[in-house]
């Protein structure tokens, strides 16, 4: 990455974590920044993020680890990253109407995870997103093993996870990711 597209990264990550403080009580932003210097692969992966539509920003930490958490914060899922089947399996069963990829390889190659059902819901407490748009969301073996997958949205007030077979896409579904720093 570019020193200039690094820089401008950045600045756009403080704005962000300075406008909506709401979302990570008790964090600094000095203590973001010292765990993305250097980080070659991080800064990468929020490239993505930002490039695709996701407004990436810190949402909390990892109580094991320690690591700060990174979620797309976009209003509605990532314009970008939508129109996705789940994942390579059932983008390889299509056999007609395929769609351009899958939501779970694209995040492989951005260096992001495809958010859990508790990650989806720990976000909604933070704000209020997928009002009018889905994200496909990490699938229990078990699930997937069957033929299907999880997403959520907000509707009503309400958060809510659902399943659709994984070789379905919609215009209106995309995935949010989180990235580990």
């Amino acid at each position: 990455m570019k020193k200039q597209d690094r820089d401008a990264l950045l600045q756009t990550l403080e704005t962000r974590f300075t406008r909506h403080s709401e979302r990570h009580p008790g964090l600094a932003w000095a203590q973001v920044l010292d765990r993305l210097a250097g980080n070659t692969a991080a800064l990468t992966a929020l490239h993505g993020m930002e490039s695709t539509g996701g407004e990436p920003d810190v949402i909390g930490r990892d109580d094991t680890s320690g690591q700060l958490l990174f979620c797309d914060c976009a209003a509605e899922s990532p314009a970008d990253r939508r129109s996705l089947c789940y994942d390579g399996e059932a983008l390889n069963a299509r056999k007609e109407n395929r769609p351009q990829g899958s939501a779970a390889e694209l995040a492989a190659e951005m260096g992001i995870e495809l958010l859990s059902e508790e990650q989806y819901r720990a976000l909604q407490a933070v704000g209020e997103f997928d009002l009018k748009t889905s994200s496909w969301l990490a699938t229990p073996p078990e699930v997937r093993a069957l033929g299907g997958a999880l997403f959520g949205d907000r509707r009503y007030g309400r958060v809510f996870v659902y399943h659709n077979g994984a070789q379905s896409y919609y215009a209106a579904r995309g995935f949010r990711g989180v990235l580990r720093v």
